[in-house]
């Protein structure tokens, strides 16, 4: 029970964070929502964007398949990863994100079981850019 409330307020504190990076972006402080975003990468999931930005997947695979990252925390950093989807603005970095996006969610199915219809809308959204 008590491992349920640390994650449940785990994933409560990433859903603020995200809101936040979201408000930057419309208040057009966007060096302060991608510095934001980065902490929170670093912080939260142990993961540096420059892994994300790598051209060769096989990295980022690696860190996924060593990361022990339970389902929630997954599914948030999905919910990150999407997050900076822009594919009219920065076509390049997206299909990146996307790249390791669809990682994400594949993870979520074959380790951890885990089908969510967002995620799957989500799959099918990417997949026409990957």
């Amino acid at each position: 029970m008590y491992r349920k409330d640390l994650i449940t307020a785990e994933i409560e504190k990433l859903a603020l964070v995200l809101a936040r990076i979201m408000g930057l972006k419309i208040e057009f402080r966007l060096k302060e929502a991608e510095d934001l975003f980065n902490e929170t990468l670093l912080n939260s999931f142990g993961l540096e964007r420059d892994l994300i930005l790598n051209n060769d997947i096989e990295p980022f695979s690696n860190w996924l398949e060593n990361s022990n990252l339970n389902a929630e925390q997954l599914n948030s950093l999905g919910d990150f990863l999407f997050s900076e989807l822009d594919f009219e603005q920065n076509p390049i970095t997206s299909l990146l994100f996307a790249q390791k996006l669809n990682l994400v969610y594949q993870s979520l199915v074959d380790k951890h079981q885990m089908v969510h219809l967002i995620n799957m809308g989500r799959q099918k959204y990417i997949q026409q850019y990957i």
